[in-house]
């Protein structure tokens, strides 16, 4: 493969799929930090992932069982975060990030 047509595959303006996965990386990388910003500084780095089903339902990953239940009683906030980003989110789900 060409090296010019690799480089188009993994630019994430063109059209296909590989640019869609892009983007969506991009956008959730977004998403935590926006999240992270929302929290107090301790907490922060407890949000490893987070994601928007198309339900509305934002569903983040925490680091362990402890900063899941912390960050559980700070839903709200997340969800509210979410939507001053401009995403549509009606629910918060958060789950344990198992490092697979």
């Amino acid at each position: 493969m060409p090296i010019k047509r690799l480089q188009n595959l993994l630019n994430p303006n063109e059209d296909g799929d590989l640019g869609e996965i892009i983007r969506h990386a991009q956008d959730m990388g977004e998403l935590v930090h926006m999240l992270q910003r929302s929290l107090p500084e301790d907490a922060a780095p407890s949000i490893k992932a987070a994601n928007i089903r198309d339900n509305g339902e934002l569903v983040i990953l925490a680091s362990s069982p402890a900063w899941a239940a912390k960050l559980r009683f700070e839903t709200d906030k997340l969800v509210e975060a979410a939507r001053a980003g401009g995403a549509t989110v009606t629910t918060c789900t958060v789950r344990v990030d198992r490092g697979r």
